[in-house]
């Protein structure tokens, strides 16, 4: 799928089968996807990361791709999903410097937290690490959205209500929603909220255009990929939240010690300013960070030379 890579399949847990695709010789370097993505989506970087002598791993996490998609949704939770990221590392000798983006961000912070003798540095584009939330996050979510409308998250609460959405329309569901929170997309063509009784697709429409980040080319692969699998495993992610929160008790106040990075789009909604702010008393081994201007949630396609000059700077400087 990602050109000049081998694909390589691991069970990660018992009957979960993870496929990723690897490059290069070296220390290894994981790169872990969103919603709703593909280890496709580190297209750019891989290869920039392999001539420079990095081992380059690049899963679909579990429910996307060709990889195991269980059934039972506290089968995503993040306990899970950052174990299957432990058992990459310790089937390719640790330790492993872990990237994520969007949801691989949560999953690579966990990893960092939970195996710090197999994650030795890590970063994330677009969602930044946070200290643990006061109360459940479906109920600060709920607060926040008010009387007229409903957060994504809690509105993906639902089995099978956002997946029908999607699946109804495969490719108009994915364009729309990349459009929608890209940096170039303007105000009117943005994601709105959803106003209760509304559908989430309603809040987003397909671009007239494909932005030149995202060709005919790539979006197919997305569209078929989703096509073949659907898209219950990824929103399963979300139905975890709550979850996540409750199994995390013991990681309250935790800090991560690793070298860390953090790049995000000055438009991206997913940035979180009031935890970026706060982000080095949880980082404090924070060593990149940047904000792209103009940038919006899909970083590493939208800015691919940026990004991958970014990481290689972070990468570089671990064993100076």
């Amino acid at each position: 799928m990602i050109p000049g890579t081998a694909r390589r399949t691991l069970e990660t847990a018992p009957g979960v089968v993870l496929e990723f695709f690897e490059a290069g010789a070296g220390p290894p370097v994981i790169l872990l996807h969103g919603f709703p993505e593909l280890a496709y989506s580190w297209r750019h970087q891989v290869a920039p990361l392999a001539a420079a002598g990095f081992r380059v791993i690049v899963p679909n996490q579990r429910g996307y791709g060709a990889s195991s998609a269980p059934q039972a949704i506290e089968d995503y939770d993040i306990e899970a999903l950052a174990a299957d990221v432990a058992a990459i590392i310790r089937w390719a000798g640790p330790p492993a410097v872990v990237i994520g983006h969007d949801w691989g961000a949560p999953v690579a912070w966990h990893a960092a937290l939970r195996y710090p003798g197999l994650v030795r540095a890590v970063g994330s584009l677009s969602v930044p690490h946070a200290a643990r939330a006061p109360r459940p996050p479906l109920d600060l979510m709920r607060s926040a959205a008010g009387p007229d409308h409903i957060h994504y998250i809690d509105y993906f609460q639902q089995p099978g209500l956002a997946e029908s959405e999607f699946e109804a329309d495969v490719r108009a569901g994915l364009a729309g929603f990349y459009w929608s929170i890209s940096g170039d997309a303007p105000r009117e063509e943005r994601f709105r909220p959803i106003r209760r009784g509304s559908r989430f697709i309603d809040s987003f429409a397909p671009p007239a255009a494909l932005p030149s980040w995202l060709t005919e080319a790539d979006l197919q692969v997305y569209v078929d990929a989703f096509t073949a699998s659907g898209f219950r495993g990824g929103l399963n992610w979300y139905r975890n939240v709550n979850r996540n929160w409750e199994r995390s008790a013991d990681l309250a106040g935790a800090v991560v010690r690793q070298p860390a990075l953090f790049v995000t789009g000055s438009r991206d909604p997913a940035r979180n300013p009031p935890a970026i702010e706060r982000l080095r008393e949880v980082v404090p081994g924070l060593r990149v960070f940047a904000i792209l201007e103009g940038c919006g949630h899909w970083t590493q396609q939208e800015r691919p030379g940026e990004v991958t000059a970014l990481l290689l700077e972070f990468l570089g400087a671990l064993d100076a």
